[in-house]
C-alpha cells in the first residue's frame, strides 16, 4: 500500500470523503470534475480499477460507482486522513454544558448520562461512556452508615476524588460505634492499596480482626464484590444516541435497524469491546472488529483518566463515519472528563 502513486492516493481520498458525506457510490466523472488531478473520466476509471484490484475500492452490484472497502478505509485513516479540529463554537458549547453540571454530578450517574447525550447529539452516532473501572483505583477510605435496621450504606472513597456507594443488607442491628470502629481499622490497614490488591490479600491483612468482627469484615468484602459484579454486568456503562443513529441512511433497511437496536441494548457486548487503552484513540473498522455483530460498523474510542483509574468514551456507527472529526470530538470530551475530576 505504501507504493500507491499520488493520483491513486488522491482518488482514494476523494472516494472515501465523498462516500462519507453522501453514503452513495462515487463515479469517475465526479472525481474527474471535482479534483485537481486534471485527468479524464477514462483515466480515473483505470485508476479506480487498479484500486479495486488492491481491494481498496469495490463496486456495488447496482452501481457503476465505487465505495471504499474496509481495507480502503483503514488506509485512509492511517495515511490520508486530515485532522478535523472542532470549531471553537462546538468546543465552547460542549465546555459550557460541562460547566453547568451541578456540584455532585461527579459522584452520580449524571456525568456519564449527560456526557453520553452530548456525544450522541454532536456525532449522530451511538455513544458509549463507561464509568472508571474500579479495580485499579487506589483505596483512600471507607465510611459505613446504618440507614435502617438491616441496611448499611457503604461509601468507598478512591484517591482522585471518585466516590462509589452501595447499600448492603445485614442480619440484625449494628451500632454506629461498631461501624465507625471497623471503618477506622479498615482505613488504617488498607489505605493506599488498589482495590485489586485488597481483593487478593484481604484475608491476610485483616486476619487479626476477622474473628472479632467477622460480620463487618464480610460486609466490606461483599461491598467490593457487589461493585465488581455491577461492572461485570454492564452496570458501569451508558449507551445513548439510538434516536440519532437510526436517522442515518444505512438503517432504512429493517434488518440493519434491528441489528443496531440490539447492539444498543446489549451492554455486556459493548463493555467487552470498550476495554481501557493507554493513550490515543482506538479505531476498528468493519471486519477488524472481532465481534460478528459489528462487522458492518466502525468503533472509535479513547480512555479518560481519573487518578489511577480509567474509563472509556467512544462511538459505534456505520463505517461511513467522519473519522477525522470523531477523533477530535472524542479526545476533547475525554480530556474534559479528566479535568472535571481533577
Amino acid at each position: 500500500m505504501e507504493n500507491l502513486s499520488h493520483r491513486e492516493k488522491e482518488v482514494l481520498k476523494y472516494v472515501v470523503e465523498n462516500f462519507i458525506k453522501s453514503a452513495l457510490p462515487v463515479g469517475s466523472r465526479s472525481v474527474s470534475k471535482q479534483t485537481d488531478l486534471n485527468l479524464s473520466s477514462a483515466t480515473i476509471r483505470n485508476v479506480m480499477s487498479d484500486l479495486e484490484d488492491l481491494d481498496l475500492l469495490s463496486t456495488p452490484h447496482t452501481s457503476a460507482g465505487r465505495i471504499p472497502t474496509d481495507k480502503g478505509l483503514r488506509f485512509y485513516v492511517n495515511s490520508l486522513m486530515n485532522r478535523h479540529d472542532l470549531k471553537n463554537s462546538e468546543m465552547e458549547m460542549i465546555k459550557n454544558q460541562f460547566d453547568e453540571m451541578k456540584p455532585g454530578y461527579f459522584e452520580e450517574e449524571n456525568l456519564y448520562i449527560e456526557t453520553s447525550r452530548i456525544l450522541s447529539k454532536i456525532s449522530h452516532q451511538l455513544s458509549i461512556v463507561t464509568k472508571p473501572f474500579l479495580s485499579s483505583g487506589v483505596f483512600e477510605k471507607i465510611d459505613m452508615m446504618q440507614v435502617s435496621s438491616n441496611r448499611v450504606l457503604v461509601i468507598l472513597n478512591i484517591k482522585s476524588g471518585y466516590v462509589k456507594t452501595v447499600i448492603m443488607e445485614i442480619e440484625g442491628e449494628i451500632t454506629r460505634t461498631r461501624l465507625e470502629s471497623i471503618a477506622r481499622i479498615l482505613n488504617e490497614r488498607l489505605s493506599g492499596l488498589t482495590l485489586k490488591e485488597i481483593k487478593e490479600t484481604y484475608s491476610e491483612r485483616l486476619h487479626s480482626i476477622k474473628n472479632d468482627e467477622p460480620e463487618l469484615v464480610q460486609l466490606f468484602i461483599n461491598s467490593l464484590d457487589k461493585m465488581h459484579s455491577e461492572e461485570e454486568k454492564g452496570g458501569t456503562i451508558h449507551i445513548g444516541g439510538t434516536g440519532e443513529i437510526i436517522n442515518q441512511p444505512e438503517f432504512e433497511d429493517p434488518k440493519s435497524f434491528r441489528n443496531i437496536i440490539h447492539i444498543a441494548e446489549n451492554k455486556n457486548l459493548v463493555l467487552h469491546i470498550f476495554q481501557p487503552i493507554e493513550g490515543g484513540v482506538n479505531i476498528s473498522i468493519g471486519k477488524e472488529n472481532q465481534e460478528q455483530k459489528l462487522k458492518d460498523y466502525s468503533v472509535i474510542y479513547s480512555s479518560y483518566k481519573i487518578g489511577d483509574m480509567a474509563g472509556n468514551i467512544g462511538i459505534i456507527g456505520p463505517k461511513r463515519i467522519n473519522y477525522g472529526k470523531m477523533v477530535s470530538l472524542i479526545q476533547y470530551i475525554s480530556n474534559l472528563i479528566s479535568e472535571s475530576y481533577s
